[in-house]
């Protein structure tokens, strides 16, 4: 039996996907220009995808904006300030998504 979910461990569904239960399912978009010299960056975080499906997310966002930026530790940064753009791209795809931060 599985300590985690109590089934059996032939039935487990826990480690089938690790990622799913990180955070509470809502994905938050906010402005950061803290450490960075100045310069603005819009972060993605909490999206539950593995690390390859995340970098793909990450990709056609940075596409979807027309610019730079890069997956770090879970966390999409994409250069400049693209909330609105963001917010309505994930939404569009079916996540929950706030706003955070001022």
């Amino acid at each position: 039996m599985c300590p985690r979910c109590a089934k059996p461990v032939a039935q487990c569904s826990c480690t089938a996907n690790p990622r799913a239960a990180r955070g509470d399912g809502v994905v938050r978009v906010r402005r950061e220009v803290k450490g960075r010299n100045g310069k603005t960056v819009t972060t993605v975080s909490g999206v539950g995808l593995a690390d390859d499906a995340l970098r793909e997310l990450g990709s056609e966002l940075k596409r979807r904006c027309g610019t730079g930026g890069s997956v770090k530790d879970g966390v999409i940064e994409i250069q400049g300030d693209h909330r609105d753009l963001l917010v309505a791209e994930l939404e569009a795809r079916g996540y929950t998504v706030k706003r955070a931060g001022g």
